[in-house]
């Protein structure tokens, strides 16, 4: 469904991502880890279209995308969430939501069209009912970034890509979320996950890619990556092992 081939992004002298090459199954759940610094987030935003690649290519269903804008991505059926839950702050969250709905799809609904399809699409992610009008000032870490999927999912992707999605989530938290995931994913949607937490990343994911300064130095179901003397040495640790 996604195929990159020897992606490379650049930032002045540092090589953030080197030659990567990568591929994303349909109906996949794909883990992305490393170390702070490894290229993960960048590599979402050469996917997104937040970044253009260097060098190599970058492939959804065939059709090269390298160098589409961001939100030509988007109408194309890629998603993602942001590792920062910054937003307008004076809008509500049905009105956050409703931007997805109403620019990042190439149908465009009506206003009370898309107001519905922001409730609706709260509701699927479990934001609280009784807050979807308040504004965004006033929402927690775990409400914003529901709000934050919710919007994502209203452009009706394909592919979502989620970047650290779970970050300052406690365990029940954290549980409730790979399950929200592992829906998301009966429902049709394939998905790429960056997640710092492993008992996370390794509870949600069917695949894992391991990427260290840029690189990709392992790939794999988690259970065998995970005893990968390269991601042990740069990422895990000896006492993880």
């Amino acid at each position: 469904m996604l195929e990159l081939d020897a992606v490379t992004k650049k930032f002045g002298g540092l090589v953030a991502v080197n030659a990567v090459d990568l591929h994303v199954g349909e109906g996949e759940i794909l883990g992305l880890v490393g170390p702070n610094g490894a290229g993960k987030t960048t590599l979402l935003n050469l996917i997104s279209g937040i970044y253009r690649p260097d060098g190599g290519r970058i492939r959804y269903r065939g059709e090269e995308i390298s160098h589409l804008s961001m939100d030509r991505v988007c109408r194309k059926g890629i998603a993602k969430t942001f590792q920062h839950t910054h937003s307008f702050p004076g809008l509500t969250a049905r009105e956050s939501v409703m931007i997805g709905s109403l620019f990042g799809k190439s149908h465009h609904p009506t206003m009370d069209e898309a107001s519905r399809e922001a409730a609706e699409l709260l509701d699927r992610v479990g934001f609280p009912r009784e807050r979807i009008d308040m504004p965004l000032s006033n929402l927690n870490v775990i409400e914003l970034r529901r709000t934050q999927l919710a919007r994502a999912l209203a452009s009706r992707p394909k592919i979502l890509l989620l970047d650290e999605m779970m970050t300052g989530l406690n365990p029940s938290e954290s549980g409730e979320a790979v399950a929200l995931i592992k829906s998301l994913r009966d429902d049709g949607l394939t998905v790429v996950v960056i997640e710092h937490v492993m008992r996370v990343i390794l509870g949600v994911s069917d695949r894992l890619v391991v990427l260290d300064r840029g690189e990709k130095i392992a790939e794999g179901v988690p259970d065998r990556v995970v005893r990968d003397k390269r991601v042990i040495d740069s990422y895990l640790g000896e006492r993880y092992a």
